[in-house]
């Protein structure tokens, strides 16, 4: 239905059914916290009485007029709560002088324009056997029974367990790129389009890389740093060192360049052309510029390409 008022390729018809048990939301009314804001009452017609906030978010910062939603949400582990809140959220991290593209990919989760990697965790693959296991105890319990509604709800568990794992993953990496770089620079993947390919749709799916590059985007703009993308165009068949176009199948994992005698791993090879592509969009300060072309000159390959494509 989405689709169709979006005038966007894809599935179209009229929506499925949706349960109201799988939220509720309140906006100014409803609701009520208590002194110590640890205690949550719901004041509507519904009469569900108080609860218990457990987690580890602090809402003691902040007023109740700063409060502008609460959602009960179900999930398969339970019922939690979501307070949106209206507040700018800054926190400016000192400069590190540090700039670098990362490549995307399936066998490493990323790879940096300085060669370091990042290995994909692979939840959902990891996690397969047992998935299995739990889906056929379901399917072999009778319908209606109680039986079969606890299998329902451990299958749930087990698909949650994974989904918090690639979140928790793409969190913290994502963190600690942000913390170690002043400019962060990845390429624009078109995944809608990339999982056409049923033969890599599951373990792209599994790498959950829109999840991570939109949590580049938000640590980039609460810490101050600049983070964008770039097309993908050629990255992996130009060479980074002379920029001559070396064409290679994707089961080609090593770069060599006959022009320059340049050898590199494929994804290094790419994420140093995404760098370079980086210096010279607009979304980058001249003055930053400049100023990383002269320490570039006591540095290895990667700043060496940055000057050959900046001149």
């Amino acid at each position: 239905f989405d689709n169709c008022k979006k005038k966007v390729s894809g599935k179209k018809g009229y929506p499925k059914f949706k349960k109201n048990s799988r939220s509720v939301e309140y906006k100014i009314t409803g609701w009520n916290l208590s002194q110590d804001k640890k205690k949550l009452t719901l004041t509507d017609d519904f009469n569900a009485g108080t609860f218990k906030l457990k987690g580890t978010r602090d809402l003691s910062w902040y007023t109740k007029k700063q409060i502008k939603r609460v959602r009960i949400v179900r999930r398969a582990k339970g019922y939690f709560v979501q307070f949106c809140i209206d507040v700018e959220r800054s926190e400016p991290l000192p400069k590190t002088n540090k700039f670098v593209g990362i490549d995307l990919g399936i066998k490493e989760f990323y790879t940096d324009s300085n060669g370091e990697v990042v290995n994909n965790p692979r939840y959902l693959r990891k996690s397969q056997l047992r998935l299995k296991r739990r889906q056929r105890r379901t399917s072999a319990r009778v319908k209606g029974s109680k039986n079969r509604l606890k299998a329902i709800r451990k299958l749930g568990r087990a698909h949650f367990k994974v989904s918090s794992q690639r979140k928790d993953f793409a969190v913290k990496t994502a963190k600690a790129l942000i913390q170690s770089n002043d400019v962060v620079v990845y390429e624009d993947l078109k995944v809608r389009n990339m999982v056409k390919n049923h033969k890599l749709a599951k373990s792209i799916s599994d790498a959950s890389w829109s999840m991570f590059t939109d949590w580049l985007d938000y640590f980039g703009k609460v810490h101050g740093r600049i983070v964008f993308s770039v097309a993908p165009h050629w990255t992996s068949q130009n060479c980074s060192s002379c920029g001559e176009k070396v064409r290679k199948s994707l089961s080609t994992r090593t770069h060599q360049c006959p022009y320059c005698q340049t050898v590199l791993d494929r994804d290094h090879n790419a994420a140093i052309n995404i760098l370079n592509k980086g210096w010279v969009d607009d979304r980058v300060p001249q003055g930053m510029r400049k100023h990383t072309l002269e320490e570039s000159r006591t540095s290895g390959r990667v700043e060496k390409s940055l000057l050959l494509s900046s001149l």
